[in-house]
């Protein structure tokens, strides 16, 4: 690349510097990006990069992949009921340690050794994400409503937002492992999407960024050359009833919905695995992946 080239790609980025100068952006990291080393690094990297030029990052990880992963070495199958992984006790402390410990840690050292600052938590550190156990109902061949126990398995109560806004009022960028906590002290195993729609909802953040491990929002799920680039809250909403969309993207959908709902601007499905994807959604006019907006 020419300097001259350099130039320009620098300076088409600064009006995006400016609007999101001070502005909170979530990003949620899928266990699917996790998994490779070098892109994990590089996306650290790009992290603080935005961090530096004073956007405030807020990072939710999933992990389940590392956790499935880790539950078949000890000999115990994992099991999910519609992409919700049911969690008995012995899981939910495989998830304690590699979700809120291995995994977690392995963020906070990337984006350190980038020269940024970050702090690890879980949603039980100061009780900031309070959860109930989720009852969780299905509808049998049969046509019969059942209830099936996911075990430790929780949803969002309430977010207090108060230790995640003083971390980033001064300079740092928490990494969130989805643990919440219920009334009674118990632990419980929280999708990820779901707590960072949550939180960004309860920060008023900006932007809502999921990234995953394809393009975005495909009407063939095979074929990339269907990405749909922008949806309203309406078409995202009528692309599920008509089951345009299917199976894990629905709930990412779901939660770019509930994000919107409580007064997040934009919210953003990307494939993780692209590199730099987060500068080139965030930094140019192009963009790349879904963008959800709102719509007239």
């Amino acid at each position: 690349m020419k300097m001259q080239d350099r130039a320009t790609v620098m300076l088409e980025a600064l009006p995006y510097i400016q609007e999101f100068h001070g502005k909170t952006i979530l990003i949620k990291l899928g266990g699917g990006v996790m998994e490779k080393e070098k892109l994990l690094d590089s996306l650290l990297r790009d992290i603080v990069f935005l961090n530096n030029v004073g956007m405030k990052i807020v990072i939710v990880h999933g992990g389940g992949p590392e956790v499935s992963e880790e539950m078949r070495k000890l000999g115990k199958k994992p099991k999910f009921v519609e992409g919700l992984r049911v969690t008995d006790e012995e899981t939910m402390e495989i998830l304690h340690e590699q979700l809120a410990g291995k995994l977690n840690k392995e963020i906070v050292l990337g984006i350190n050794k980038h020269g940024g600052r970050a702090v690890g938590i879980s949603g039980m550190d100061g009780n900031f994400i309070r959860a109930h156990k989720l009852r969780y109902k299905t509808t049998t061949s049969k046509g019969r409503e059942v209830e099936v126990d996911l075990g430790f398995v929780g949803e969002v109560e309430q977010i207090n937002p108060t230790v995640i806004n003083y971390l980033v009022g001064t300079g740092y960028i928490p990494v969130i492992a989805p643990i919440g906590i219920d009334g009674e002290g118990h632990s419980l195993n929280i999708n990820a999407d779901i707590v960072a729609a949550e939180l960004a909802a309860a920060m008023h953040a900006k932007k809502l960024i999921l990234l995953t491990n394809v393009a975005g929002v495909m009407r063939d799920p095979n074929d990339e050359k269907t990405l749909i680039s922008v949806l309203t809250v309406d078409e995202a909403q009528k692309l599920i009833q008509e089951g345009v969309v299917k199976k894990g993207m629905i709930p990412k959908i779901e939660a770019c919905l509930r994000a919107m709902q409580g007064g997040v601007e934009r919210c953003h499905i990307l494939n993780g695995t692209t590199p730099h994807v987060i500068l080139l959604e965030i930094l140019t006019k192009g963009g790349v992946g879904t963008m959800i907006e709102r719509g007239k």
